[in-house]
């Protein structure tokens, strides 16, 4: 697959969107998005770090060359520039090295945890494609294999007159470990954050093949959605598309029932 206005080039601690697809924040962010080929964004908080124009890059925050992680951001987009439609986009998966650090920020042991729930550490893919737009109208983001599968999924539900809605896909280790921190300021505390999230490092969203899916009418990431017609659908023809149901009742994760959430098998 070539490089694409539809590839997000993926680095361990900053995103390179194409552009014209991330929304603006203000008048001034709408008309340098308008203008820009690629888009840097931090994983972490999804902060516009920077813009490419034709004129070069514009930073959109005080002291770029400081952001952690800008140096392989910025050599992966020199080579996007440089090498425009002439090569593939990156194969493979991220290292995995400042991953132990957010951990034992959380307080987190990766060896039990991997031990008491047997899930596998999940790298992240070099990069992901397009593969449309979720309910809220924000871009989909999976491996190709798995922005395949779904489309013909959806695709297969509608002829049968069953709407599949995307409600989330590919999410990053920082990402994650923002959801657990949020939650942590909240008053939550980790176990119990943690029937419901996967540790940063360990959820199948990370590896760009799994999503949570819903249907209109049904609220986001819900029990209830086992009682529609969406969920009685794939229960009966997501195997034929390669997707599983990664969390049933009374899983040996320790996660709770998610309904939602199917997984491409890989």
């Amino acid at each position: 697959m070539r490089n694409t206005p539809h590839v997000l080039i993926n680095t361990p601690e900053i995103e390179i969107w194409p552009g014209g697809l991330l929304r603006a924040r203000s008048n001034d962010d709408a008309r340098i998005l308008a203008r820009a080929s690629h888009v840097l964004r931090r994983k972490r908080d999804g902060c516009y770090l920077a813009a490419q124009l034709r004129s070069g890059l514009m930073p959109l925050v005080s002291r770029l060359p400081e952001e952690p992680g800008i140096e392989p951001a910025l050599a992966a987009l020199h080579t996007l520039q440089s090498q425009a439609s002439r090569i593939p986009p990156p194969a493979g998966e991220l290292p995995l090295d400042a991953l132990q650090q957010w951990l034992e920020h959380l307080g987190l042991d990766s060896e039990d945890y991997a031990t008491q729930t047997g899930l596998p550490l999940i790298a992240e893919p070099a990069h992901l494609v397009l593969a449309g737009f979720d309910r809220y109208r924000r871009p989909l983001w999976l491996t190709r294999a798995a922005a395949r599968g779904w489309q013909r999924m959806q695709q297969a539900a509608a002829r049968q007159g069953v709407t599949l809605e995307a409600i989330s896909g590919y999410r990053s280790h920082a990402y994650q470990t923002a959801i657990f921190e949020r939650k942590l300021s909240r008053g939550l505390g980790l176990e119990q954050i943690l029937t419901v999230n996967a540790a940063p490092g360990y959820s199948e969203h990370h590896g760009g093949n799994a999503l949570d899916i819903g249907t209109p009418g049904e609220p986001p990431a819900e029990e209830s959605f086992e009682h529609s017609a969406a969920f009685a659908w794939l229960q009966q023809h997501a195997g034929a598309f390669n997707f599983h149901l990664s969390y049933p009742r009374d899983n040996p994760h320790g996660i709770v029932y998610e309904p939602w959430h199917w997984c491409l098998r890989t």
